[in-house]
């Protein structure tokens, strides 16, 4: 497995362990303000020949460097196992899915259109113009993906790209960042440059170079990112948590919907803001339902994450580990799943599945974002309490509704604040539909066929025929 190389440092290093094993993988250099300027300032000079280059061109450019991505698939994904933990099958689609995103954006440059709008005396026709520098803020959980939901379009819309990866997780978004490079992209065009959010994320807000921040984390930070943009009144989009309702009517397939179940809640060990973490059971079935969802969550496979059978892997960190585990502390645990164990049979940050009866409404199971391997599971009883509950969350970023009655389920869909939902599936993301949340989830939207539009502004010229 090659390690990518590290081009900053003078901000200290940081050594990236295996979450299997909880042994050291690679020492990674972070930026001091200095270096980050530098990084940021280098992009700013690229920014007016890429901004010009043909739209045809820049198409080309973005389908070299997907072809690039496709030739490292498996490198990219043993990478993330080894950093992130990810299990070898949801590491290739993650690779892959890279690639994907930047063969759908290579479309946008031809495809970026304006409008001609009706007017007197002359004709109005509409730009989109690139902003300039995007500064993209990528959390540990998703780190290709998500990195790579950002920085396509925006490079496809003509924008250059400075790109911050978690501290935990940088080594596939280093990667990425040669990848590039050996694609023909011109350098400063997409740089990955190192670092800890309190540095190099809190200088992309604070740096008038930078024209649009994009952040994926927690609410808290993106709050203080939100204020910080203020500012400069620079543009930003935020991606934040998710505490999201997977609601089981009576008349839905209880078999297929317990099966279901763990995948919806448990992939990636939980540490997603799309997990359906809260399961929502009409009162008549909520018996039945745990007894098939126990079997289910106990047959999750819990196991070394180079596995091509593995379901679930470790956590990304200690920390996570612990807080998630002293959580369940006292919490009305009705059953767990497989442990899991490092490659070596011991060691890494291994934790159980559990699933939890919440006392109430109010228990921290049911109402906080925990970010790890756990489900809550609630009664309710009919159309507007299943409603009400899943919106009694300051999130709404994804969800799922189980029934045979696609009227009720549309329905009850309606009636849920969030900003994506699935009926009878659990599927959050396609990169041809818009990703984000409602309320304290984000604000803005990824993704889909407007995702440029995000990165970059209309221009509106006026073109007088009585002169």
């Amino acid at each position: 497995m090659r390690i990518p190389s590290s081009r900053f440092g003078a901000g200290g290093a940081f050594t990236v362990l295996n979450p299997a094993t909880g042994r050291p993988v690679a020492d990674v250099g972070l930026a001091d303000l200095g270096e980050t300027d530098a990084a940021i300032a280098r992009a700013h000079r690229a920014y007016p020949a890429w901004r010009a280059v043909a739209p045809g061109e820049r198409a080309r450019l973005l389908r070299s460097f997907a072809a690039v991505v496709e030739a490292h698939i498996d490198e990219l994904a043993a990478l993330e196992v080894a950093n992130a933990g990810h299990t070898i099958g949801n590491a290739r689609w993650e690779a892959g899915n890279v690639r994907d995103v930047l063969n759908y954006y290579s479309a946008s440059p031809e495809r970026h259109f304006g409008k001609q709008i009706p007017v007197p005396g002359g004709i109005d026709v509409t730009f989109h113009e690139p902003l300039g520098v995007v500064g993209i803020i990528v959390p540990w959980n998703f780190p290709m993906p998500i990195a790579g939901w950002g920085f396509a379009p925006a490079l496809a819309a003509g924008n250059t790209v400075v790109l911050k990866p978690a501290e935990l997780t940088p080594l596939t978004a280093m990667r990425l960042g040669e990848l590039a490079l050996e694609a023909g992209l011109p350098e400063g065009v997409f740089t990955v440059i190192t670092g800890k959010g309190s540095v190099v994320g809190d200088r992309f807000v604070t740096n008038p170079l930078v024209r649009k921040v994009c952040f994926t984390g927690s609410t808290e930070v993106g709050k203080g990112i939100m204020r910080g943009c203020a500012d400069q009144v620079k543009r930003l989009t935020l991606e934040l948590g998710g505490k999201n309702a997977n609601i089981v009517f009576d008349d839905a397939d209880l078999e297929a919907a317990a099966a279901a179940a763990p995948g919806g809640g448990l992939d990636n060990a939980g540490q997603d803001c799309c997990a359906r973490s809260r399961i929502l059971v009409q009162e008549t079935v909520y018996e039945r339902f745990l007894e098939l969802l126990q079997p289910a969550v106990e047959g999750f496979r819990v196991k070394d994450p180079t596995a091509e059978d593995a379901e679930m892997g470790p956590m990304v960190s200690a920390a996570q580990r612990d807080a998630v585990a002293a959580h369940l502390d006292g919490a009305d645990i009705a059953f767990r799943g497989q442990s899991g164990a490092g490659a070596d049979g011991d060691g890494g940050f291994w934790l159980a599945p559990a699933v939890v009866l919440p006392r109430d409404a109010a228990d921290p199971v049911w109402s906080q974002e925990l970010f790890g391997p756990v489900l809550a599971v609630m009664p309710f009883r009919d159309e507007a309490d299943a409603i009400a509950k899943a919106n009694d969350t300051e999130y709404g970023l994804s969800g799922s509704i189980f029934s045979r009655d696609i009227g009720r389920a549309l329905r009850v869909a309606r009636g849920v604040e969030s900003g994506n939902l699935s009926i009878n599936s659990h599927s959050s993301v396609r990169y041809w539909t818009p990703f984000g949340g409602f309320k304290q989830s984000g604000l803005g939207r990824e993704l889909g066929p407007d995702a440029p539009d995000s990165f970059s502004e209309v221009k509106n010229v006026f073109i007088s025929t009585t002169y």
